[in-house]
C-alpha cells in the first residue's frame, strides 16, 4: 500500500513549479533565424530568449541541426548567426549569454567532420549529437569510439525520445557507462511526444544517469510547454539531487 501511495504522489503534478534557475543554462536549442527547422525571424529569437530569462535561465547555448540531408550547416555561418544574435541582444538591451554549438546527426558527414576537427562544442568539449527516430545507426559504436578518442565528451540529445530503446533500459545504462552522458529534453516532461516518452523520461532522471537537460526549443510554443514541464515531479527530484550539469557551462559563458 506504501510503495503504491508514493507512485502515486510521484506520478501527480506538483503544486507550485521548480525553477529553472536550479537549471542556469540552456545547452539544446535552435534559435539562430533560418538556419534550420527552429526561429525562422530575429524577432521570434529575442522573444523567445526573453522568455527564457522569465524562466531563471541565466545563459543560452544555442544548437542548430547539422545533418547532410537537411541541414548542411558549416560552423563559420553558425558562429556568424551567433555573433547576429548578439548584436540584436546588445541593440535591444537584453542580457542573455549566448554561444553556438551544434547538435550533430550521426551521419557519413558528421564523420568527415569529425575526422577534419571541424566541430563546435561547448562547455568543457561537450558534443551534442542525434540519432535517427527509426532505428539506431549502424556506426553508433564507430563515432563514439572516434569522438572519445578525438577528446571530445559526447552528449546524446534527448534518448528518450529513440523508441527502439524504451524496451531496452540497459541500452541507456550501457551508454552512460561507457562514458556517454545524457540529455533528456524539458518538454518530454510533459507528455507532448508521447506518454511514453514521458515516462522513459521519468524513469531516466530517477535512475540517476542523466546529466543535463534541455529544451530544444524550435519556437514560441516550444517555450510555453516548457513552462508546463516546471510542474513535473521526476524534474523536481533530479535538481533536488544535485545530478543537472547545466550550471558548470555558466563560466564558459561571457
Amino acid at each position: 500500500m506504501r510503495r503504491l501511495f508514493k507512485r502515486f504522489t510521484q506520478d501527480k503534478p506538483r503544486r507550485e513549479p521548480v525553477s529553472l534557475s536550479a537549471v542556469g543554462v540552456d545547452m539544446h536549442s535552435h534559435l539562430i533565424p533560418g538556419v534550420d527547422d527552429g526561429s525562422k525571424e530575429m524577432d521570434e529569437t529575442l522573444a523567445i530568449l526573453e522568455g527564457m530569462a522569465e524562466l531563471g535561465y541565466e545563459g543560452v547555448i544555442t544548437t542548430p541541426h547539422v545533418m547532410s540531408d537537411f541541414y548542411r550547416n558549416s560552423s563559420d555561418t553558425l558562429r556568424k548567426g551567433a555573433d547576429q544574435v548578439r548584436e540584436a541582444l546588445r541593440v535591444r538591451g537584453i542580457h542573455m549569454p549566448f554561444a553556438v554549438a551544434a547538435e550533430y546527426y550521426l551521419d557519413e558527414w558528421f564523420e568527415e567532420l569529425l575526422a577534419a576537427k571541424d566541430i563546435l562544442t561547448f562547455g568543457d568539449n561537450f558534443l551534442l549529437f542525434e540519432l535517427g527516430f527509426v532505428t539506431p545507426p549502424e556506426i553508433l559504436g564507430r563515432a563514439l569510439f572516434n569522438m572519445q578518442l578525438a577528446g571530445y565528451k559526447p552528449i546524446l540529445a534527448h534518448p528518450e525520445r529513440y523508441p527502439y530503446w524504451h524496451h531496452d533500459f540497459e541500452k541507456y545504462q550501457d551508454l552512460h557507462d561507457k562514458g556517454v552522458l545524457l540529455q533528456v529534453n524539458l518538454n518530454s516532461l510533459t507528455g507532448v511526444y508521447s506518454p511514453q516518452v514521458k515516462k522513459v523520461a521519468e524513469k531516466l532522471l530517477r535512475a540517476g544517469i542523466v546529466s543535463f537537460i534541455g529544451t530544444d526549443c524550435h519556437n514560441a510554443n516550444h517555450l510555453k510547454i516548457s513552462r508546463q514541464a516546471r510542474y513535473n515531479r521526476a524534474l523536481a527530484e533530479w535538481l533536488e539531487s544535485g545530478q543537472c550539469r547545466n550550471r558548470e557551462l555558466l563560466q564558459h559563458l561571457g
